[in-house]
């Protein structure tokens, strides 16, 4: 009696746990918040193991080395927000998505200046890069796309980063009615060392479209 009590209780602590399982995968599963072109692209990092920080490979060449790091936050805008993966590219100096021989999926059009990164339980990224161009032969400011994959699946567009000084801004992004992510997204560069570094913070879900 003791022994049919014991496979039973084993039998229901399986089904419970895959139940738990099912409902994590089915939470966890990817849903595309509001529209965004090329946001997939989140999902390209492959077996790259992900950090706080990440060197993309721009930075090593560039006459304009720039760090841009912040904290990301849950919806209260206070609790940091772990396991959060942020996805960036951008021109190069030239105002080209210039890509590698061999280019697969949405590198073609993103080109290799972009890189990925996910928060530790404080919240913060960081990367390194170039300071990207405007497009030649355009009046477009110049920018790195943002994008946010969230723990439970939810992967949108944030505000564009773009720089202090430029001469193609525009008061739309100088002044931001309700920016995607929570912040503004002009960046002041300081110098700090051989580099020009800025910080910008991020709050999930703040001024997203459709995000609940």
């Amino acid at each position: 009696m003791m022994k049919i009590k014991t496979i039973s209780l084993l039998l229901m602590t399986i089904f419970v746990s895959g139940c738990v399982n099912s409902q994590n995968n089915k939470e966890n599963k990817p849903k595309l918040i509001d529209t965004c072109e090329g946001c997939e692209a989140i999902f390209e990092y492959g077996n790259k193991p992900l950090r706080a920080i990440d060197t993309l490979p721009g930075f090593f060449s560039t006459s304009i080395p720039i760090k841009i790091s912040g904290t990301i936050f849950l919806q209260d805008g206070v609790t940091p927000a772990k396991d959060v993966i942020l996805y960036v590219y951008h021109t190069d100096e030239k105002g080209l998505y210039s890509k590698k021989e061999g280019a697969t999926g949405w590198a073609i059009r993103h080109g290799f200046n972009r890189g990925w990164v996910k928060t530790a339980a404080d919240g913060k990224y960081c990367f390194y890069t170039m300071k990207p161009a405007p497009y030649p032969k355009s009046t477009i400011s110049a920018h790195i796309h943002p994008t946010i994959l969230e723990p439970n699946g939810k992967y949108y567009w944030l505000e564009d980063y773009y720089f202090e000084g430029d001469s193609f801004l525009t008061d739309k992004e100088i002044n931001p009615t309700l920016p995607k992510g929570g912040t503004m997204g002009v960046l002041k560069l300081t110098k700090e060392g051989n580099n020009f570094v800025a910080t910008r913070n991020f709050i999930l879900g703040k001024n997203i479209p459709n995000y609940n």
